[in-house]
């Protein structure tokens, strides 16, 4: 069995079943049982090599599928993208080699879950703005501060924390990630915020009182974490930008259907003329989003892609799924409205999509510096 048929044969036989029990009760056993669905195909399931950790699968092209078969299936029932696709790059790439030795192999099975925490109150997307500190206490760094919306962050083991360092006054160059692990003292987790949808995606809000960690704990050099997060956040807001797309095409999929099986006046809804021109928009709509994304895509492969060529498939891209989903949800009438019906859910899950990852209008702020 491929990665991919293990996947998709995990994500539709037990995730998406189980998405409703895990909305309602947030387990770090249910959030992972995914990891344990097929056995030695766990590593699979995050995409990463336990045996050879800085190594992965197929690269970003197989990352891409599987994220978007996530989506395709309408489930949201876990964060674990960000676990695997984005915190492991961080480790990955910026990670000493003591540093991924420890941390990949044990998120590769599921034994750690981890969370990357950058928004603050009252900072929302600047990043310059961040006011956790870590100041430098001999071989410790002592963290003060508070995070929120953290996905992961109440199940997390270990997480990446965005703090200053240094001269508070040199805006984003005193910018450093730190590794924290969830057992310092000190470090404390609030309760898993009330969102209106995601729910099986556990948020909260950290928090760093005097939290003493090794320096060996620095990710990368310190004063080099703006830099960093600006590498990797092209591809996070591409993720966003796939899961946006075959989360649109799923919808889209299952309303077609519903037309052709939802009569109204004797015949399917399907045969009047104002759905058939409504379809045929939305169609448009998200095979141009395809051409698109397919191209960042190739350009993320050859590393080439620009940070405004993210932003725009980030913007672009969630705003379409907006648009097809809330045309999908009319098209089914009262029904469409109702949980137990697919669009209901994609309807409340996809509006975080034009907020996580830097808001739309910052991504149109990113693209008109360039102009």
């Amino acid at each position: 069995m491929t990665v991919l048929q293990s996947f998709e044969k995990a994500v539709l036989n037990e995730v998406c079943p189980a998405g409703e029990a895990w909305m309602c009760e947030v387990k770090k056993g249910q959030y992972f049982r995914i990891i344990d669905l097929e056995g030695n195909q766990a590593v699979d399931t995050l995409f990463m090599s336990a045996e050879n950790p800085t190594e992965r699968y197929s690269a970003m092209d197989t990352l891409a599928i599987l994220i978007e078969e996530q989506a395709y299936a309408m489930d949201s029932s876990t964060g674990f993208s960000l676990h695997s696709d984005i915190v492991a790059n961080y480790v990955n790439n910026f990670g000493n080699e003591e540093q991924k030795q420890k941390w990949l192999p044990k998120m590769a099975t599921g034994e750690v879950v981890t969370a990357i925490a950058m928004t603050e109150p009252g900072t929302g997307s600047d990043l310059q703005a961040v006011r956790t500190t870590a100041v430098l206490d001999g071989d410790d760094y002592v963290i003060n501060g508070s995070k929120i919306f953290i996905t992961n962050g109440y199940l997390c083991d270990m997480v990446v924390v965005v703090c200053k360092t240094g001269n508070n006054d040199k805006g984003s160059a005193n910018l450093s990630l730190i590794i924290v692990e969830a057992d310092r003292a000190g470090f404390s987790k609030g309760k898993p915020l009330n969102k209106i949808g995601m729910k099986g995606q556990d948020t909260c809000e950290l928090f760093f009182d005097n939290v003493r960690v090794p320096k060996e704990n620095l990710l990368g050099m310190e004063g080099m974490g703006f830099i960093m997060l600006m590498k990797e956040l092209a591809w996070e807001r591409m993720l966003v930008a796939i899961i946006c797309q075959a989360g649109a095409e799923a919808a889209f999929a299952h309303t077609v259907q519903y037309t052709k099986d939802r009569k109204a006046f004797g015949k399917p809804i399907s045969a009047f003329q104002n759905t058939r021109f409504k379809l045929a928009e939305l169609r448009t709509e998200i095979d141009f989003c395809r051409t698109y994304l397919d191209r960042c895509m190739e350009l993320q492969l050859e590393e080439k892609l620009s940070v405004e060529a993210a932003a725009a498939a980030k913007y672009k891209i969630s705003d379409m799924f907006s648009k097809i989903v809330d045309e999908c949800l009319q098209l089914h009438g009262g029904y469409g409205y109702m949980l137990e019906y697919p669009i209901a859910r994609a309807y409340i899950d996809h509006r975080a999509n034009r907020i996580y990852a830097g808001t739309n209008e910052i991504m149109k702020e990113l693209i008109s510096r360039t102009l």
